[in-house]
């Protein structure tokens, strides 16, 4: 059987908070990745990947069930998934597939929580320990000493290593870093001691901006803590001084922790190379979502603003997808990944999931179109820590529309209090960087109004309910909006 002929293995590699502008095939300036960037190099990055809700949990889900948070439930940190909805993996597993999940879960624990669709998961419970790991199988805990991000591969290899047999796998390493609080292991701590640039909107002051930005708590300035600094700056510095010297702290630790995933992805894509099987494995290397690197004065992710709305994607699977100089620039959700994965090996995906198979563009249509325009929306309205406010939106290639309705609904993880709404749009090619809302410019208004039909008629077709005080743009009708398969998304 020729290797086309063959199903190809899956292996998605999921990193937490790992910005695309931190690794090298993205052009990093902060940074190296060379193993990461092998993937690219054997075939293609996604250069406009997005996710449709900047948070840990319910990214997973919309990954796992290819379904939007309002579809599979899991709309904020404190929703855990229910694990019986079909995945990509549970299908893959029914058409023969042997399948297995290592690393961070992080969608609720126990039953109905813990995985399931998998012959073997063993992951960590909640966040996880950077150091000496909690992990959750079937049969109960067990604390694993070492460093996590080298536990997760060490299992996910061992796994690879028990299957006999020429079955087809699907094998998903979740790991932890680099989320906060950024703990490198003593291999890669200090590293990237040397000055690292600072981004240009780093001392963005949000004069256009709405109140969301001016409220919340992410500023690298303000509200890193002793757990993340490591220690306390030195007691001469201004309060300028303070913030830079805090932004070289963090980004020191940050760097060091995808430096150790960076060298883990070299192992697996090892592994596969000495077994020949990389060229007929559909590798995926990603984030859950994009993170703040100082841009605009932060760290985390949570708004609808591209460093937290864009994720990496590099993919290869040489016996299938061409490599190629050019990205792959067409719209990309994380929604997709679902149809995408199941198209690559020929299975029909349930009709529940609402996402668009980009396999197509990976293989034989590289320009064909994806969407021309994705849906964001963020539901952990004022959180205790962050303080982001919840919003929604849309982004074309050009522009984004985000209306901040800044209300929590009652959901679990938001606060019982609520602002007045306020819009922001901007025009992303004269203003890649998002520091000049012209949602208020007359020059704009036509386009506003436009923009605003387009996030009422995916609302509708996505079979999200609208905030009750989004108005209705003048003229469109509640018959316009009628969603494109309503029967396929009605179970949850």
């Amino acid at each position: 059987m020729s290797s086309t002929e063959r199903r190809p293995n899956i292996l998605l590699i999921l990193t937490d908070d790992h910005a695309s502008h931190a690794i090298g095939a993205y052009g990093s300036v902060v940074n190296r990745t060379p193993r990461i960037d092998e993937i690219a190099e054997a075939g293609v990055r996604v250069d406009n990947c997005f996710c449709t809700n900047a948070l840990c949990t319910p990214s997973r889900a919309s990954i796992l069930t290819g379904t939007y948070s309002h579809v599979n439930g899991v709309t904020t940190l404190e929703t855990p998934i229910d694990a019986s909805q079909p995945t990509f993996v549970s299908q893959l597993r029914e058409a023969g597939y042997r399948t297995a999940i290592v690393g961070k879960w992080h969608m609720g624990e126990g039953p109905g929580h813990d995985p399931q669709g998998f012959d073997h998961w063993a992951v960590l419970r909640d966040q996880g320990e950077y150091f000496d790991p909690q992990i959750l199988t079937e049969d109960g805990v067990e604390i694993v000493e070492g460093y996590a991000t080298d536990v997760i591969t060490d299992l996910s290899l061992a796994w690879l290593e028990s299957l006999e047999g020429d079955e087809p796998w699907c094998l998903l390493i979740h790991h932890k870093a680099p989320h906060r609080p950024w703990e490198p292991d003593e291999k890669h701590k200090g590293m990237y001691s040397e000055p690292i640039p600072v981004p240009a909107t780093f001392g963005d002051d949000y004069r256009t901006r709405s109140s969301a930005a001016h409220r919340a708590a992410m500023r690298i300035a303000d509200h890193l803590t002793l757990t993340d600094l490591k220690q306390a700056p030195p007691e001469e510095l201004d309060y300028e001084q303070a913030a830079l010297w805090k932004y070289q702290r963090y980004m020191e630790d940050y760097l060091a922790c995808v430096a150790s995933v960076d060298d883990n992805v070299g192992r697996v894509i090892d592994w596969l190379r000495e077994r020949d099987v990389f060229d007929d494995t559909l590798t995926m290397y990603t984030s859950d979502q994009g993170f703040f690197l100082g841009d605009h004065g932060w760290f985390d992710k949570r708004f609808m603003y591209d460093e937290s709305l864009r994720m990496p994607l590099v993919v290869s699977c040489p016996s299938r997808i061409p490599h190629r100089e050019e990205p792959l620039s067409q719209i990309i959700t994380n929604v997709d990944f679902a149809q995408t994965i199941l198209d690559s090996v020929g299975l029909e995906p349930p009709r529940r999931m609402q996402g668009t198979s980009f396999w197509p563009q990976l293989t034989e249509e590289p320009e064909r179109p994806t969407r021309p325009a994705m849906y964001y929306r963020y539901f952990e309205n004022d959180d205790v820590n962050h303080h982001a406010f919840a919003h929604y939106g849309v982004r074309t290639d050009r522009y984004k529309l985000i209306y901040f309705y800044n209300d929590g609904l009652g959901l679990p993880g938001a606060s019982p209090h609520s602002y007045p709404p306020e819009w922001e749009l901007y025009d992303l090619e004269v203003d890649p960087d998002e520091v000049n809302n012209v949602y208020f410019d007359p020059a704009y208004a036509s386009l506003r109004e436009e923009l605003k039909v387009t996030l009422w008629r995916l609302q509708a077709d996505l079979l999200d309910t609208p905030h009750p005080s989004q108005p209705r743009p003048e003229g469109l009708e509640v018959a316009d909006l009628s969603p494109a398969r309503p029967e396929a998304l009605v179970a949850r």
